[in-house]
């Protein structure tokens, strides 16, 4: 065999016989930690109320030593007056670092069909599910009753913050607060959750929603660019270029 033609079999050899003789690497996992997502505010298929307006979000939580750490995103919602909703979910980024917020994923949902698109823009598929609310359902506030729960462990008040306007819209505002006596949950002392929120009757929609959570941290919600005409109609389809992984099967 020709010496040129050798070596590099001869190499290939040699690389396959010292991988197979490395010892294998050991796997490495930190404990503790968490993941999960921070749920936003709830956008109803309510018909008859077309809107469109971007959320700003604001998530604030401790560092545990004296100061705190803020991570933001900025996303589209729309909805038509058929209930169909359009909505874009964005990366939650450090505030006022380097990186801008960026589009995930893009869902549409139609109350007429049942159908819920889960777009993801990095893979470009949409994921087909079921939708299980109708537009002929009844959309309130969510709101509570002041009172304590038997045994005086967890109470509950209810505020009614009046009426008032946001982004020209009649708003109502409401203050939920819920008192976790020590040793409920775990805790060694009382763990207090305010949920502040202005709600628009006629869209359905909190235009805007505080909740602080000894849990969460505080998140605020803020709507912007507020618009009431019918939006593009074809928002509503999916996106071109996208693939559809038909799910609705799996949940029977």
């Amino acid at each position: 065999m020709h010496v040129k033609r050798f070596l590099p079999l001869f190499l290939l050899i040699l690389t396959a016989s010292l991988a197979v003789a490395q010892p294998p690497q050991p796997v490495r996992r930190p404990d503790g930690g968490a993941n999960g997502s921070m749920e936003s505010i709830f956008i109803p298929p309510k018909p008859g109320a077309p809107f469109s307006l971007t959320l700003v979000t604001d998530w604030t939580r401790s560092t545990g030593t004296g100061g705190s750490f803020t991570l933001v995103n900025t996303r589209r919602i729309v909805r038509d007056s058929k209930g169909r909703i359009y909505q874009e979910r964005a990366a939650l980024v450090p505030k006022n670092g380097d990186v801008t917020t960026f589009v995930t994923t893009i869902q549409i949902t139609d109350p007429d069909q049942h159908t819920w698109y889960n777009c993801i823009v990095a893979t470009k598929v949409c994921d087909l599910y079921r939708y299980h609310l109708s537009s002929t359902d009844n959309f309130k506030p969510y709101t509570g009753i002041t009172g304590t729960s038997p045994g005086g462990k967890v109470s509950h008040r209810h505020e009614d913050l009046g009426v008032g306007s946001t982004l020209g819209e009649d708003t109502h505002g409401y203050r939920e607060t819920t008192i976790l006596e020590p040793w409920v949950v775990g805790n060694d002392k009382a763990m207090i959750t305010t949920r502040e929120f202005w709600y628009s009757p006629r869209l359905a929609v909190n235009l805007i929603s505080i909740v602080d959570s000894p849990l969460s941290g505080k998140q605020v919600f803020t709507a912007k660019e507020l618009s009431t005409s019918e939006p593009d109609p074809s928002l509503f389809e999916v996106p071109a270029g996208y693939k559809i992984a038909d799910h609705l099967n799996d949940e029977n």
